[in-house]
């Protein structure tokens, strides 16, 4: 039940929590910092000596084609002609190259492997004081911990986090995922500790419903698996423009080299992300849906094209276009994956620039 604009809580904030919540928050990002290392240690320290499949597997098919194609040879079988025409192989619509995914951050090897598993260990244990922290940061005001952007920033983090164990443990080959993640949850948690931060306080009375449970967990929850899929993304067009340069015969640099060819191929990057953003897609649907209920409870009004509805629904039109670009010939490999970024892009606009620069009914960043 909505509780009124004149209805006036009791609940007080305490503090202690609040302290134990800063302390816990501190000492995951500390934690999520050690894991960083450990990630730069599985890249720098990985074998190098087993990268090379997909310069292998297409300056072969490069100096393939440099030759003469092959002669077309007639057979005979019980005096009759056949004929064998030589197999040909044709890029996908979506530009995808026959070329194997790449070993690993660790390149395949036992010290890089040993490594990587640390970077992960660490990263679960920063999770769970990262989760702690979340958790004693609601006890202490006795409500969803997402009232202001502070809170909204230190969750989705975790969420973040939770999306990239989740598929670990569902045994999905993602720890290539484990070094960008770490690094932009340590990004995201500093801005909420240093510009963001908000003393623990009582929601606004428009706040007061369990809407709040709905809306805005799956809010965070659809930011966190856009975020993975953008990443996904983000790499893939790194990956596809090397490919491109190894098959037109160029030579990349050591250092993109060393790195890129230990991603998964480009096209196991673009059906990744592909897959993670149309899986949400339905989820994000429904946030609006949810927040437009939600706002004729609060305001009397379903729709008002109040600015964050208006880059909500521009984040949603922004997605389904992409959805869309992939399913037409003509739009799908790098034209759809510049459309994905910009449809995060949009996300990301709603989720900083509305809350922080502009005025509106949903303005609670609180700084």
């Amino acid at each position: 039940m909505t509780l009124s604009a004149g209805t006036e809580l009791a609940t007080a904030t305490n503090e202690h929590l609040a302290n134990i919540s800063n302390t816990l928050i501190y000492s995951a990002m500390a934690v999520y910092t050690l894991a960083f290392f450990a990630y730069i240690a599985e890249w720098l320290f990985g074998s190098r000596s087993r990268v090379g499949r997909t310069a292998a597997a297409l300056t072969g098919k490069a100096e393939g084609a440099k030759g003469k194609a092959p002669a077309v040879t007639v057979q005979k079988a019980g005096g009759t002609a056949v004929l064998e025409r030589p197999k040909v192989v044709v890029r996908s619509a979506a530009g995808a190259r026959d070329v194997p995914d790449g070993p690993g951050a660790h390149g395949g090897d036992e010290q890089g492997d040993l490594y990587g598993r640390i970077a992960i260990s660490l990263s679960v244990l920063a999770y769970l004081i990262h989760l702690g922290g979340v958790i004693a940061r609601a006890a202490s005001v006795e409500r969803a911990p997402w009232g202001n952007m502070y809170e909204f920033n230190i969750t989705f983090s975790a969420v973040a986090v939770t999306v990239y164990l989740t598929l670990l443990a569902l045994k999905k080959n993602v720890r290539w995922l484990g070094l960008f993640l770490i690094t932009t949850v340590l990004l995201d948690l500093g801005i909420a500790v240093t510009v963001l931060y908000t003393a623990s306080d009582q929601l606004v009375p428009a706040l007061h419903s369990y809407w709040l449970y709905i809306h805005v967990s799956t809010a965070i929850l659809c930011g966190a698996v856009f975020y993975v899929g953008a990443v996904g993304t983000l790499l893939y067009l790194f990956k596809d423009s090397y490919e491109t340069k190894l098959e037109n015969g160029g030579t990349p640099g050591r250092f993109a080299t060393s790195f890129l060819e230990r991603l998964p191929a480009s096209s196991s990057l673009d059906k990744f992300s592909y897959r993670v953003n149309a899986a949400v897609f339905p989820l994000w649907t429904f946030t609006i849906i949810a927040g437009a209920i939600w706002a004729e409870s609060a305001w009397g009004r379903y729709w008002g094209w109040d600015p964050k509805e208006t880059w909500a629904f521009i984040t949603w039109v922004a997605y389904a276009c992409y959805l869309h670009a992939r399913a037409t010939a003509g739009w799908k490999g790098r034209k759809a994956a510049y459309l994905a970024l910009i449809a995060f892009g949009c996300w990301l606009f709603n989720y900083y620039g509305v809350n922080i620069f502009v005025s509106g009914k949903h303005s609670y960043a609180g700084v």
